[in-house]
């Protein structure tokens, strides 16, 4: 796999990283679910011959059959609906939708059926269905190919959602949901198909549904998801550069949350900024919010601040950049909650 991977492999401390693209580590770990299960299959538009738009699924059906890899016709909530009969003839299907917009053809079937049904049975029925879904901006594209409607599926119970920011975790946790025996909503910032980083072959970083510190800091704690994540280190950087030390915090999970490491964190700083591209109203942020004011009130020197795309729909590709956060927004908004 390194070589045909092109991955530089190589050994620290007697631990294995490979250096791929996120994308490419989705590919890893979707081979290496298929290797360890048979009952793993793939699902979605153009996976097969052509590896999907962008290329996460390449070679999969070549090395294990159109049985097992299987190009869909155009109808999300066919794919969906299909996936979920799968599943209960004991499959264990990971479902690709190919843009965050063309999702909601199959939101019925994700939100009445598939997040339902095991509750519907009293617990008798598992539902271990991955849906993959690129979300997110910053790669240019037209309408109905870059939103982040990953509050949608949080408030959603009976799903669990995750989002990795690093290819380390797209290794990890693509496996992790596949073994899951609950649906999971596996978002993919589709920013960060491309950009390498190291991965661990050997033992993962962290369980699925946890969040993790991946700077530590002392002044503000900054939390953020998906491709986030990567704004908020280069906003703690040029913070450090004015002396102001951040704390950052990759959420991982969506739903559930992991709050320990964020309430430790802010119990330590004492001030938050949380940083998503989604809108504001009724956000992932708004919950993190709501629930550290709840849980650490008397640890803040000042209110739990957000940064989020706007309240409108997404626009045009030009105008992403004055709509997305980026690290001036997210430093305006520490020096708001240093001013305190």
């Amino acid at each position: 796999m390194a070589r045909a991977l092109r991955s530089v492999v190589r050994r620290r401390s007697a631990v294995t990283l490979e250096t791929m693209p996120f994308s490419k580590a989705l590919n890893a770990g979707l081979r290496k679910a298929m290797e360890d299960d048979a009952k793993v299959l793939l699902m979605g538009e153009d996976i097969g011959k052509l590896g999907g738009v962008f290329r996460v699924t390449e070679h999969l059906q070549r090395d294990f059959g159109d049985k097992r890899v299987l190009d869909t016709p155009l109808a999300e909530s066919g794919i969906v609906g299909t996936a979920i009969g799968l599943a209960m003839a004991g499959f264990r299907p990971v479902v690709e939708i190919q843009f965050d917009g063309f999702v909601f053809p199959a939101f019925d079937q994700i939100t009445t059926q598939l997040a339902k049904l095991t509750n519907r049975h009293e617990g008798a029925l598992s539902l271990p269905i991955v849906i993959r879904i690129p979300y997110g901006g910053h790669i240019g594209a037209v309408e109905h190919h870059q939103e982040s409607p990953e509050a949608y599926f949080a408030h959603t119970p009976g799903l669990r959602v995750v989002s990795p920011s690093t290819p380390n975790d797209a290794y990890w946790m693509i496996q992790e949901a596949i073994a899951s025996n609950d649906p999971v909503i596996f978002m993919e910032p589709k920013s960060r198909y491309w950009p390498k980083g190291d991965v661990e072959l050997e033992a993962s970083a962290a369980p699925l549904h946890s969040s993790r510190v991946v700077r530590t800091g002392s002044d503000v704690t900054l939390v953020g998801h998906g491709a986030m994540v990567t704004t908020l280190l280069q906003a703690a950087a040029l913070a450090e550069s004015e002396g102001t030390s951040c704390e950052v915090v990759d959420l991982r999970s969506i739903s559930p949350i992991d709050y320990a490491p964020i309430l430790d964190s802010v119990r330590k700083t004492g001030r938050m900024v949380y940083a998503q591209e989604a809108q504001g109203f009724g956000s992932i942020g708004s919950e993190v919010a709501a629930t550290v004011m709840e849980r650490a009130f008397y640890a803040l020197e000042a209110p739990v601040l957000r940064v989020s795309g706007f309240d409108t729909p997404f626009p045009p590709a030009k105008l992403e950049g004055s709509y997305l956060p980026d690290a001036d927004r997210i430093l305006e908004a520490v020096d708001r909650s240093l001013a305190y």
